[in-house]
């Protein structure tokens, strides 16, 4: 049987329904959510799987209870949107979602993707919960995502985590951003240079922010990065 927990939060209860209805089918387990104002607080008390998380709620919209729940969760995400000029910033940076789907949407594409997501995290989840990794004072956890420098918790995404993790697998060595894309990103989307080097960005501001501004990410340029 089944125990997979999938939290949808969908304000539109006909969809709401459609997608309860077919993931029940397809074995999980389903609990709806219809507005934002206590989706954190439900989604933090729950801990489920997987969250489907609809982009414009009432109460609290889809990007702010996403980034929300990075603080404190790797659960993966799915974000459905029916506004195209959303597409570019749930691609990109800000968000920390696993993938999206547009409105209209055919239900078991939903299911299809849900299923794709959850093999390949749970893929990487035993491929990676093995010893701590350590390099310059910044240990990482790949059992739980936990990043510590001098026993400071570091909030990364899943995506900032896996980059950061490939980087000091092997310190010195030179990764092309395909590279990083293909080792950071799950389900094989099509990502650009540009969204890696914000990646990138984001890793090394965080870092720097406890480590009193030293950078150990080093940019070789137009090839891609190392840890120095």
């Amino acid at each position: 049987m089944n125990h997979t927990h999938i939290i949808v939060v969908e304000d539109d209860e006909k969809i709401a329904q459609i997608l309860v209805d077919y993931l029940d089918n397809a074995g999980f387990k389903v609990t709806a959510l219809y507005d934002g104002k206590n989706a954190v607080e439900t989604i933090q008390k729950n801990k489920p799987d997987f969250v489907i998380l609809d982009l414009m709620l009432p109460g609290k919209d889809g990007l702010s209870i996403c980034k929300e729940l990075r603080q404190f969760s790797t659960v993966p995400i799915l974000m459905l949107t029916a506004r195209v000029d959303e597409i570019d910033r749930l691609i990109g940076l800000e968000t920390g979602a696993d993938d999206y789907v547009c409105k209209p949407f055919l239900p078991r594409e939903v299911v299809a993707r849900v299923q794709t997501i959850l093999r390949r995290v749970q893929k990487y989840s035993l491929e990676s919960a093995n010893d701590k990794i350590a390099y310059r004072g910044v240990v990482l956890s790949p059992d739980n995502f936990q990043c510590t420098v001098s026993e400071v918790v570091l909030n990364l995404t899943p995506v900032e985590f896996r980059l950061l993790k490939t980087l000091m697998t092997h310190p010195g060595r030179v990764y092309t951003r395909d590279n990083l894309i293909q080792s950071s990103y799950l389900d094989g989307r099509i990502v650009s240079d540009r969204t890696i080097d914000s990646h990138v960005k984001n890793v090394r501001k965080k870092l720097s922010d406890v480590m009193n501004g030293n950078e150990i990410i080093q940019t070789i340029y137009g090839v891609g990065y190392k840890l120095e």
